[in-house]
């Protein structure tokens, strides 16, 4: 599960969902907590697929409820300052200020990462040792040759340092 903040109110979403900095990935059950849905006035809930997903969207693990995960992705970063400092640089490798969309990055295929994202003729696709699995609503689809050359990547710049330097995220491909 994400969470970036109050992202809706009675109406629906806002453009207020690119103001907070703080993007986080949670787990869906946490010493038993539970929580109505949408609320307006109360953070937005957003779920993802897996933690590979929520790396590409701009997410990083909670220090709350993913301690572990947190505690490694950090230290995979290199980041040594404040958790806040670290989601202001994220925040500014992920969002392309007053545009509202998402920064993407031109890298060679065969440089990246198992867990980054990349985006395909086909759409968005995990990198994941020697192919690439196209990424749809269902999950993720049949496993493709690793593409050559240039691609054009969704997981924003601090999250591929951390996964360069062995943080392995979350993967739901199927057994």
């Amino acid at each position: 599960m994400g969470n970036r903040g109050i992202l809706h109110d009675e109406h629906g979403l806002t453009r207020r969902r690119w103001r907070h900095k703080a993007w986080v990935c949670c787990l869906t059950r946490f010493k038993g907590r539970k929580r109505p849905l949408m609320v307006p006035g109360h953070y937005t809930e957003l779920f993802f697929h897996d933690e590979a997903v929520a790396l590409a969207a701009g997410h990083r693990p909670c220090g709350e409820c993913r301690r572990t995960a947190y505690r490694a992705f950090l230290h995979a970063t290199g980041h040594s300052g404040s958790i806040s400092e670290f989601d202001t640089i994220l925040h500014a490798a992920r969002a392309i200020p007053r545009r509202f969309t998402q920064r993407r990055y031109d890298a060679e295929a065969a440089t990246l990462p198992d867990g980054a994202f990349i985006l395909t003729e086909a759409g968005p696709a995990l990198i994941w040792h020697d192919a690439v699995c196209p990424f749809r609503p269902s999950g993720y689809a049949t496993p493709q040759p690793r593409p050559a050359g240039h691609v054009t990547v969704l997981t924003p710049l601090p999250s591929l340092k951390a996964l360069r330097a062995g943080y392995i995220p979350q993967i739901g491909l199927p057994d």
